[in-house]
């Protein structure tokens, strides 16, 4: 397969990707098991699968690759850790709209890390987006208290943790098979997540989750994990702006799961807040694809 067919079959692994993300977002909103026990009862079954299926095909990990993978499995699992607990105290909308801010967090990553030039209209379409963002907090304030004004807190740590982990994980890809590094993570997630999930539990033994909850986290396994793992092999194939311009689908499709499945509404405030978010997203990306465009 040359180089122009791996483009192509990574845009689709990265939008099937975002697919599964999103209804992973209304799965961990059903699910009552509390957030971080969630996370970690998820990353110890992935552990499992993943190792089974790694040495299945014969493959070992080394201390080298897990040198590399770490920074990876440390902004990923506290990313997740952190998104569990914030879905079960705000709504869907306000977690994805929020967290839909990754792309703006990127590009400045992109300019600083990789020497790429940010104009004026990438700055200001940021600032807009900041604006749209709050409007769809204050929305969410007014009907929902403390504890959603915290959910919705959460959402803004998960978002900068999760940029974190799409560029340090574009960077281990070029270094690690994807099988390897989904598995490092899951495994490094199991330790990491461990005393998390005791402290949530106030208690050094973690909550066992029911059968129910066995087949929800099994879920979470197949279907986002699912996800990570086809993104971790299109990451070697597409680009940083690429992966970011996708993720503004996860609000829409989340959105739309929400409210088929979990019958969350959506305030008219927040309606506005959104529409501005997506829309200043969405002019940042054509911006920048135009300029890849131009000197490309």
């Amino acid at each position: 397969m040359n180089t122009k067919d791996h483009a192509a079959t990574g845009r689709i692994a990265a939008a099937t990707a975002i697919v599964l993300w999103s209804a992973g977002t209304v799965i961990v909103a059903k699910l009552d098991l509390p957030g971080v026990q969630t996370a970690f009862w998820r990353q110890t079954l992935g552990s499992l699968v993943f190792t089974s299926v790694l040495l299945s095909k014969g493959l070992r990990i080394n201390w080298s690759q897990v040198k590399t993978v770490a920074p990876s499995a440390f902004s990923y699992n506290l990313n997740i850790a952190m998104a569990f607990v914030a879905l079960q105290m705000t709504s869907v909308v306000n977690f994805t709209t929020i967290t839909a801010m990754q792309p703006i967090l990127l590009l400045v990553i992109a300019a600083r890390r990789y020497k790429e030039k940010l104009g004026g209209l990438l700055v200001g379409s940021g600032i807009t987006a900041i604006i749209g963002v709050v409007l769809v907090i204050q929305g969410a304030t007014a009907s929902g208290g403390d504890s959603q004004l915290r959910g919705d807190f959460l959402g803004v740590a998960t978002m900068v943790l999760f940029a974190i982990y799409f560029v340090s994980v574009k960077e281990a890809r070029s270094q690690t098979d994807t099988l390897t590094l989904q598995t490092i993570i899951m495994l490094m997630g199991t330790v990491i997540l461990l005393p998390l999930a005791a402290i949530e539990a106030g208690t050094l033994l973690i909550l066992f989750p029911t059968w129910s909850h066995w087949g929800w986290i099994s879920l979470l396994v197949l279907i986002p994990g699912g996800g990570h793992l086809i993104m971790n092999w299109a990451h070697l194939h597409v680009n940083l702006t690429l992966t970011g311009m996708l993720t503004l689908g996860i609000p829409v499709l989340s959105t739309f799961g929400a409210w088929l499945f979990l019958s969350q509404s959506v305030t008219q405030l927040q309606i506005v807040g959104m529409l501005i978010v997506l829309i200043s997203l969405v002019a940042i990306v054509r911006h920048d694809a135009q300029i890849q465009t131009k000197y490309s």
